[in-house]
């Protein structure tokens, strides 16, 4: 079976890497693999903290992609030879004063609703497992089955993986889905150079809807949001796991790694194709970061950078065939594209090789936006 991949982010470098280790003929299709929101994100593996209110599919999602990643990182690692910088170390989410800490109660009855375990800390319990936070936190929770990933080391190793499963990468942009019949029947690249599928996975991330020759209201609207993002270095260690906190009611989390950078994120701004950094920004994620660790501002200045999130029109993925068959829809991650990696190359893989998708996938089918569905 040909595939054509549209889109070289995790997602679409994951799914690649599945179908073609399952003997399908795949191509990916992008001009700059991993240059989006794969590139900028912190990696945070961490299902629990962002859990919302009638998010209960999107929370079994999550932890189902988590649980996944030990088993799949040491497939891939094994494959390649390529570190990824996963860590099993779990995240501690604090409060910085009462109001956030009442608005932390109320998370963890929601998680306890759920069976999600979680372990509520007193301050001197979080300084005991970060020392260097604020002796003013007022308290936490612990999730000791989260983590965190490199992204910048995943994609790499998520491309070699295909490469090696005999998928070809092409650096050229995808102009046009093609469409024969009823049916999708290849992708037309800017060049005009024309690649042959028998199917067609889009996941260009924010520019999925610029894709040429898909019908309309096939692909649900998919828009850019932004988010920045600080990295900072330290030669000694400084923080042992992600650790995110609410400071009046505004969230932060540092994400630290092995060689001693530490990530710090991130705004979510819905600003449209904008990935100017902005002194505003940096201020923001500077000034809540010192409140909950005092110490972050004595750290080396290594980069900052803002990318593009794709957020579908209910922030939760969209996966699985489209009403165009033939055409597989890979978009819509919004914050969660690296933790749902696994889990998506797998649904996606399915979905493009036997036609069906596994359950936990089910409830972000495209037909969810459909009229009448």
């Amino acid at each position: 079976m040909n595939v054509v991949v549209i889109g070289a982010g995790v997602v679409g470098l994951g799914a690649a890497w599945r179908c073609a280790a399952r003997g399908a003929d795949v191509t990916l299709v992008d001009p700059e693999p991993a240059s989006g929101a794969t590139g900028v994100a912190a990696g945070m593996l961490t299902p629990v903290s962002e859990l919302d209110y009638g998010e209960e599919p999107l929370l079994r999602l999550g932890v189902a992609s988590r649980n996944l990643y030990p088993e799949f990182v040491a497939e891939l690692e094994e494959l390649t030879g390529l570190d990824t910088g996963h860590r099993r170390d779990g995240l501690l989410e604090v409060a910085f004063d009462a109001d956030d800490l009442r608005v932390l109660a109320d998370v963890k009855r929601f998680q306890e609703a759920l069976g999600v375990p979680t372990e509520a800390l007193d301050r001197r319990e979080c300084r005991k497992l970060e020392p260097m936070l604020a002796p003013t936190v007022r308290g936490g929770l612990y999730a000791p089955e989260d983590g965190s990933i490199d992204p910048r080391r995943l994609a790499p190793a998520l491309l070699a993986a295909a490469e090696k499963c005999g998928a070809r990468l092409v650096r050229q942009k995808a102009a046009e889905v093609l469409v024969r019949g009823d049916a999708v029947s290849g992708v037309r690249l800017d060049d005009g150079t024309e690649l042959p599928a028998d199917r067609v996975l889009l996941a260009a991330g924010p520019w999925s809807n610029a894709v040429g020759g898909i019908p309309p209201g096939v692909v649900p609207d998919v828009r850019p949001v932004k988010g920045q993002v600080l990295r900072l270095r330290t030669p000694v260690p400084f923080l042992r796991r992600t650790t995110r906190g609410t400071v009046r009611g505004s969230s932060i989390y540092l994400v630290p790694r092995a060689d001693g950078e530490i990530v710090v994120g991130a705004t979510q701004e819905e600003l449209g194709f904008d990935t100017r950094v902005t002194a505003g920004g940096l201020w923001e994620l500077l000034r809540d970061a010192r409140e909950l660790v005092p110490g972050i501002t004595e750290l080396d200045f290594a980069e900052v950078s803002a990318g593009l999130r794709p957020g579908s029109p209910d922030n939760a993925p969209v996966l699985g065939p489209s009403a165009l068959p033939g055409l597989v829809l890979g978009v819509g991650h919004h914050r969660n594209g690296i933790l749902l990696t696994p889990v998506s190359a797998a649904a996606l893989a399915e979905a493009l090789l036997d036609g069906t998708l596994p359950e936990v996938a089910r409830p972000f089918s495209p037909g969810r936006f459909r009229q009448g569905s």
